[in-house]
């Protein structure tokens, strides 16, 4: 009777593990903020370069938050162990390495565009996408294997924080996928990257098989390009 208590007591030992290691609720030590250098002004985004598709001489440009004065950002919604921000770090932040399950940091950014109006592109200038065959209520990706090796899902890891410019933060969120990842999510769709997105500003994924394209900061689609493929992609 004793040896069969035991077996029960390590099954239940195990099943909590389990759902602790789930997606939001990785044992990973406190969700303290990352990694903070010295404070500095907040940086000013880079402009992305104008996309060979965008109209000539009009580059994408991002939307910044006022000047002056800018209090610090605040956590202004929740998720697991993912915190979402009200605006941008007032500070440079270095975010853990990313070993295939997210970065520790994500950095969302409004960006205006001519060609297509506003979309959200991530700290490094590339657009981010989302996908008609995907849900957004209740969130759930539909694009695996070859797809996301096509498209790869922006993924947050947890503890995570999100700062998102130009989107408001309470619809920003996170869907866990089918490998335990958390895909970053923005009013409930899961958001990609493009593969042949191969620099800061660039649109190739625009209207790609008549179901990508690069998503606004409320969760829209943004308008097709002139002359976007329509060819089937992932």
């Amino acid at each position: 009777m004793l040896v069969h208590s035991r077996v029960a007591l390590s099954a239940i030992a195990l099943a909590s593990l389990a759902a602790l290691a789930a997606c939001g609720n990785e044992v990973t030590g406190p969700a303290a903020p990352a990694t903070a250098a010295a404070p500095t002004v907040a940086p000013t985004a880079a402009q992305p370069t104008p996309s060979p598709t965008a109209d000539a001489g009009t580059p994408p440009e991002v939307i910044e938050e006022p000047a002056t004065p800018v209090a610090a950002p605040t956590v202004a919604n929740t998720q697991g162990r993912v915190r979402i921000y009200s605006g941008p770090s007032d500070v440079e932040l270095t975010p853990a390495p990313d070993t295939g399950r997210g970065s520790t940091v994500i950095q969302l950014n409004g960006t205006a565009s001519t060609a297509i109006g506003t979309y959200v592109a991530d700290g490094q200038g590339r657009a981010l996408y989302r996908f008609d065959k995907d849900r957004a209520k209740p969130s759930k990706s539909n694009c695996n294997g070859d797809c996301a090796a096509m498209w790869p899902p922006l993924l947050v890891k947890s503890p995570g924080q999100i700062y998102p410019s130009g989107i408001n933060p309470k619809l920003v969120g996170y869907v866990e996928r089918a490998d335990g990842t958390c895909q970053v999510t923005i009013d409930g769709w899961p958001v990609y990257l493009f593969a042949k997105d191969t620099a800061p500003g660039a649109l190739n994924g625009q209207g790609v098989g008549g179901t990508w394209f690069a998503i606004s900061p409320t969760g829209e689609r943004t308008r097709p390009l002139g002359g976007t493929s329509t060819t089937a992609a992932g």
